[in-house]
């Protein structure tokens, strides 16, 4: 006997990579609840090659019986309902912002703090970082339990498939447009995207930093530790999936790059492309459909006496976001839940 379990946020990005993952890793669930707003109700929703699933109102909607809810539908939804869900006795794994900085409810990455899991019963909540975040710290974690971290300076090339479907369509359809001399204006960046880069991720806050940024710095010192100096820039850039970060370290202690390269390639979670050649490097073409974080150009920073410039990439929408919850999911079940 499985799990019944429940997806919020179906039909959005998150939402249908949280269906094939189930599937792909052949999740321990008798049964499946795709659910949506109520205009997508009663649509088909792919799990798998074979089999669809009916699309439920999430309004309508009752989760007595539901064991894990992955929830991907936007803060807004999920301050509303997520509660709910957890009231009525699933475990909700929830993807967005809203309740990250609860000091209530656990904010995991498997790979780094999983022990923390073990404080999801004050609400019955866990919750998932940043998709930038996830992958800086899978990849940062192995260093900093070898030689501790002072200081991280990161700057983001993030794709748009992390602002949603509708600006993905965006780039795609202006990119379209400009190869025909056509030109429209932009509805879901404040800038053009197509052929161009926009500084700016969320909305400013009072400091000159982003909510993007911000979230970057908060997650961190929540997850991995709170001394570490974080100096955070975000990007969007004219991808559709995958982000990709340079990332700048400065250490308590010495560390060398060959030694760092080797933590790296033993690290879980982590694959290391980094020969000095041309091409041996991750790009986020590369991770598309991958479930590993990607790190490349491991390299001394000779400006600090402890320093380690990296490039990271990973998919967004897997690691990023749907594969981080799943994993949250199963680590769920081994540690707590048990086997049906």
């Amino acid at each position: 006997m499985g799990f019944k379990i429940a997806v919020v946020g179906a039909t959005g990005n998150v939402g249908r990579e949280l269906l094939n993952i189930l599937n792909e890793r052949n999740f321990p669930a008798d049964e499946i609840v795709p659910l949506a707003s109520k205009k997508s109700e009663g649509k088909d929703i792919s799990f798998g090659e074979e089999l669809t699933l009916k699309v439920k109102s999430l309004e309508s909607f009752d989760f007595t019986g539901i064991d894990i809810a992955l929830f991907s539908p936007g803060s807004d939804i999920s301050k509303t309902y997520a509660p709910k869900a957890a009231d009525s006795g699933a475990i909700v794994i929830d993807n967005t912002s809203y309740f990250r900085m609860d000091e209530d409810v656990p904010l995991i990455i498997p790979e780094v703090n999983i022990e923390t899991m073990s404080n999801f019963s004050n609400r019955n909540i866990i919750s998932n970082p940043n998709c930038s975040t996830i992958q800086m710290l899978v990849a940062l974690k192995p260093l900093h339990d070898r030689a501790k971290i002072k200081r991280v300076i990161v700057s983001t090339y993030q794709s748009t498939s992390g602002a949603g479907k509708d600006s993905m369509d965006e780039l795609f359809e202006h990119t379209k447009e400009l190869y025909m001399n056509e030109h429209k204006d932009p509805v879901h960046f404040h800038k053009r995207i197509a052929f161009n880069i926009i500084p700016q991720i969320d909305s400013f806050l009072i400091d000159g930093s982003t909510k993007e940024e911000a979230k970057m710095v908060n997650e961190t010192h929540k997850i991995l530790d709170p001394d570490i100096l974080i100096s955070a820039t975000c990007v969007r850039v004219p991808t559709f999936i995958g982000h990709a970060e340079s990332i700048n370290v400065e250490f308590y202690e010495n560390i060398g790059e060959d030694e760092a390269r080797e933590i790296l390639e033993e690290a879980p979670g982590i694959s290391v492309i980094d020969e000095r050649k041309d091409g041996c490097y991750s790009t986020p073409l590369d991770c598309v459909g991958k479930d590993d974080t990607y790190v490349s150009r491991i390299r001394q920073d000779t400006t600090v006496a402890s320093g380690l410039n990296i490039w990271v990439v990973a998919d967004n929408l897997r690691k990023g976001a749907a594969l981080n919850a799943v994993q949250i999911a199963e680590e769920l079940i081994v540690r707590y839940l048990g086997h049906r």
